[in-house]
């Protein structure tokens, strides 16, 4: 199954909307877009994974990688999820004590627009 990756903006937060699954064969699609907004001096992401339903050890990479190269230019990033199957990966692998985790985009948003300290 394919991916659908489409961006906004909320104020001085950018948005990645995922719908789909995340696997092997589709997350360069995500890497692209997550690349383009660092690249482009973007700081302040959210990636709102609330459409997706599958998530692998490939797609789990792509965020960490990102989540790294954010940190390194003083940047954050929250995400929302709202499938329990795809949290349970962020849970078993620890990365829901690493990164930022809602379950709704809305309250992602906020946590991404909070002062970085």
């Amino acid at each position: 199954m394919s991916i659908s990756v489409t961006t906004s903006e909320a104020g001085e937060v950018h948005i990645v909307h995922v719908a789909g699954e995340i696997d092997v064969t589709s997350a360069a699609v995500l890497r692209d877009a997550l690349e383009a907004l660092i690249a482009d001096g973007r700081r302040r992401l959210t990636l709102d994974l609330t459409d997706v339903t599958f998530l692998d050890s490939t797609g789990l990479g792509i965020v960490v990688g990102r989540l790294k190269r954010l940190a390194r230019h003083g940047g954050t990033m929250t995400v929302a999820v709202s499938h329990a199957r795809v949290m349970r990966v962020f849970t078993i692998t620890g990365l829901d004590r690493l990164l930022e985790i809602r379950s709704d985009l809305d309250s992602a948003v906020c946590a991404a627009q909070a002062p970085v300290s």
